[in-house]
């Protein structure tokens, strides 16, 4: 089965702060900070991941943020006292904005509980252990909660300035569809069969409808935006697709988006592929990945993220691994078996 990974790519640094044989000197006309320090910590070690403010020159570790960055970004960047930041503010709990947001279909159900279709469907569509079919989510039965399900989902796409968007997106550009060819896997891809494409479509088709999976995004101080099960999910439950503008992989080699996901890694380079859900996205920007440099890391994992052939195009999925409690946290390997994506901050 091959596994989606997050690229590693390359970010601008601070320089070191211990390079200088003057340790009283701050920045010269040349630009070249020489004694940066922690404004948290108060320590100058670990130059290399050591960010520094555009507008004040304040320097700040990547794991001394809250939320903690993973890297340092590409472009400019500014400290939360020079970007004044504010308190988050919630998408208000309102049908009528939600239905406008999320541009579901029938407009009157969301206040229904979830269509009895989808329950005798759900029930045709039972995995057996042998033959590891995958399993729809299970939409929360009360209407009130589904709407605070996707008004959190709402605040957090706002907070980051993105589009919802609950499939691939290919615009003026960037790649064709056309270049979105499975056949051009390197080593092969796995086909989805056709009872689990059916099972993919009717998480589809729920979501249309207003009936979103039993997720709610919250915003923590230490993850920053992540994802929570708002009921117990079952072991190979379709938890979402990976979604957002399809772009070659060669344009995004020195992107700073944080979120990019390899959608087709292809035998030739020059048509490999990435989703880039910076701008457009769905629910799956927010899950988080474990820290693959910690014993306890992996224990957190409930997920997998795989790709999958579906009708000759690549798509990525994230499924439950193992049976998933309310309440829980949901993470994934973001390097599967690749191991190149850089996660000793993840938490």
């Amino acid at each position: 089965m091959a596994a989606a990974k997050i690229l590693k790519r390359r970010r601008t640094q601070a320089p070191n702060p211990l390079s200088s044989a003057n340790p009283t000197e701050t920045h010269g006309d040349d630009g070249e900070y020489n004694n940066t320090y922690c404004e948290e910590c108060g320590s100058g070690d670990n130059a290399d991941e050591l960010l520094l403010c555009d507008k004040c020159d304040r320097g700040f570790h990547l794991f001394c943020l809250r939320p903690i960055l993973v890297s340092v970004p590409k472009g400019s960047w500014f400290c939360s006292s020079c970007t004044h930041h504010k308190k988050l503010r919630k998408f208000p709990l309102v049908q009528t904005k939600i239905v406008d947001f999320f541009r579901i279909q029938r407009s009157s159900d969301l206040t229904q509980k979830p269509c009895k279709d989808n329950k005798k469907r759900r029930k045709s569509l039972v995995m057996s252990k042998k033959k590891r079919k995958l399993l729809p989510f299970v939409p929360t039965e009360d209407p009130k909660r589904r709407l605070e399900q996707m008004a959190s989902l709402a605040t957090a796409l706002m907070a980051t300035r993105t589009k919802f968007s609950n499939e691939l997106t290919y615009m003026p550009g960037l790649a064709p569809r056309s270049a979105n060819t499975a056949s051009l896997e390197q080593g092969g891809m796995q086909v989805l069969p056709k009872e689990d494409i059916d099972t993919l479509n009717l998480c589809k088709n729920m979501m249309e409808r207003g009936e979103c999976p039993p997720l709610l995004v919250v915003f923590d101080p230490l993850e920053g935006f992540t994802v929570e099960a708002d009921k117990s999910i079952k072991d190979l439950t379709i938890i979402t697709e990976y979604t957002g503008d399809v772009d070659y992989l060669k344009n995004r080699e020195h992107d700073d988006g944080d979120s990019m996901m390899t959608l087709l890694s292809a035998s030739d380079p020059s048509k490999s592929l990435v989703i880039c859900p910076d701008k457009r996205g769905n629910i799956a920007r927010y899950i988080n990945g474990i820290n693959n440099h910690t014993p306890d890391g992996r224990k957190k994992q409930n997920l997998k993220c795989v790709r999958f052939n579906v009708n000759g195009e690549s798509r990525v999925l994230l499924i439950a691994n193992r049976d998933i409690r309310k309440g829980e946290r949901l993470y994934y390997d973001y390097n599967g078996h690749e191991h190149e994506y850089p996660t000793e901050h993840f938490v």
